[in-house]
């Protein structure tokens, strides 16, 4: 299935704005759960949190994101491409994917040189989870 066993943290980030953040993360989280073979939630939701708080309590909301074989198309590529979608909405909106040791940054409005930027970093995602060649095969 290529890359849909790795685990993809998402964070919205808001300028230190802890109620847009929760907002526009349980949005996206909302936007991303209603893709079949996406399995979404947040970073920590199973940790006890300080009493009067929700989620994580560290004053960031991350969602954590992974897919399941249902997906036709390579995970990076469904992913990407909803986030990009759910970025547009609004021109300020920002997440910063991480997967393994990259990390990239979508905005609403991106140029050609982020847009560039986006399509190297799936397919350095794609490729570090390509199933290595079986060479005893016959």
């Amino acid at each position: 299935m290529g890359d849909g066993g790795r685990q993809w943290t998402l964070t919205v980030p808001t300028g230190g704005d802890t109620l847009r953040q929760e907002r526009l993360s349980r949005d996206l989280h909302d936007t991303l759960q209603r893709t079949d073979g996406l399995l979404v939630g947040f970073h920590g939701a199973d940790e006890p949190s300080e009493p009067g708080r929700k989620g994580t309590g560290v004053g960031e909301v991350a969602l954590w994101t992974a897919a399941t074989a249902a997906l036709a198309r390579p995970a990076s590529q469904v992913l990407i491409t909803l986030i990009k979608e759910w970025c547009a909405k609004e021109r300020h909106r920002k997440v910063v994917v991480t997967v393994g040791d990259g990390s990239i940054e979508i905005t609403g409005r991106p140029d050609a040189a982020q847009e560039r930027m986006i399509r190297e970093f799936q397919d350095r995602v794609a490729s570090s989870d390509s199933p290595e060649p079986n060479d005893g095969a016959a």
